[in-house]
């Protein structure tokens, strides 16, 4: 698959350098999905589009499934910034084969990724990089009923990472190191007793994810679990409630890319060259999330803030004639 993806990008940036390709990219499509990263780099392409590009670009309410359905069955939207494909991988690699989709750039270089954290202030001050060196200080993690235990977060009722995070806790042998589960009862509880520690410079230690405005607001560490993605180990075991012996195991990375259509690569022209090189790396989503929670922003608000705050990442997207039109826009 990998082997794939890799020759579909070259071959598309190697047709794109051909002077028969139009410079004005004309109408496009573009899925608006319905979580802030990726509301955020749909309106910063609409507007490195529009104003760089002259494309003529039309956003849409878009979300994973619907919107690669739409795209593999009506050819509609043109182009998705921001795909997680570990949902979608074998069709996905089926569509890019026989040519209707178009694998663009990496648009979160890191992934999404899901994991234990702490606060980097704690991780730094007691040398704590993995789940083990977590789990050998009961004492600096706070918030269990009984104050002889530490805690360790898990996830809320409903959640697919709640039987993932129990299952680690016994493979980790957390009970017998001295914690106990936390349950957050909600999305917000969870949030809620992170910023609580932090602004308090206390100890945290939980499940989480990223990116999101909680990790753009807050410096956390992300915990290394000793051991690679077992994904069969994953299937039977780490996400089975009643799985009787689980075993060590880490979260796999989710891969997170720009799609498109392949009408879209043929009218596009020079703006495909964007859309292949546009990558940016969660701290800065993380960031720009921060600042439109804490602002109450549009997804709109949020990419002119982008915008106007990190060129040294988005100029590097774009020419030096492109950037210019893009900065004369705001």
């Amino acid at each position: 698959m990998k082997k794939l993806f890799v020759s579909v990008m070259v071959a598309a940036m190697t047709g794109l350098a051909s002077p028969a390709m139009a410079e004005d990219c004309g109408t496009i499509t573009v899925a608006e999905m319905n979580w802030a990263s990726a509301g955020a780099i749909a309106q910063i392409d609409r507007i490195i589009l529009e104003n760089g590009y002259s494309c003529d670009v039309e956003l849409v309410s878009g979300d994973t499934i619907p919107t690669f359905t739409s795209m593999t069955e009506d050819g509609e939207p043109d182009m998705a910034p921001e795909l997680w494909i570990n949902g979608v991988r074998e069709p996905l690699g089926q569509a890019v084969a026989d040519g209707s989709l178009i694998m663009g750039g990496k648009v979160l270089s890191e992934g999404g990724v899901e994991g234990f954290w702490v606060p980097s202030y704690l991780a730094e001050k007691h040398d704590i990089r993995t789940v083990d060196d977590a789990l050998a200080h009961p004492e600096l993690f706070p918030g269990a009923e009984d104050e002889g235990k530490g805690a360790l977060h898990t996830c809320p009722v409903g959640w697919s990472c709640r039987t993932a995070t129990r299952n680690q806790f016994r493979a980790y042998d957390g009970a017998e190191k001295g914690f106990v589960l936390v349950d957050p009862g909600s999305a917000a509880g969870l949030d809620e007793s992170l910023a609580r520690a932090y602004e308090r410079k206390q100890g945290w230690l939980g499940y989480y994810w990223g990116p999101t405005a909680l990790l753009g607001k807050y410096d956390m560490t992300l915990l290394d679990f000793g051991v690679p993605h077992d994904k069969r180990e994953w299937d039977s075991c780490t996400v089975i409630a009643d799985c009787a012996d689980p075993k060590r195991n880490a979260w796999d990375k989710s891969e997170v890319f720009t799609v498109v259509t392949d009408a879209f690569a043929q009218k596009a022209g020079v703006a495909m060259d964007y859309v292949m090189s546009r990558s940016w790396d969660n701290r800065t989503a993380g960031k720009v999330m921060a600042w439109m929670e804490d602002n109450k922003a549009t997804n709109e608000d949020g990419a002119y803030y982008f915008l106007e705050n990190f060129e040294d990442v988005w100029g590097r997207w774009v020419s030096p004639e492109v950037a210019e039109k893009v900065k004369a826009a705001f």
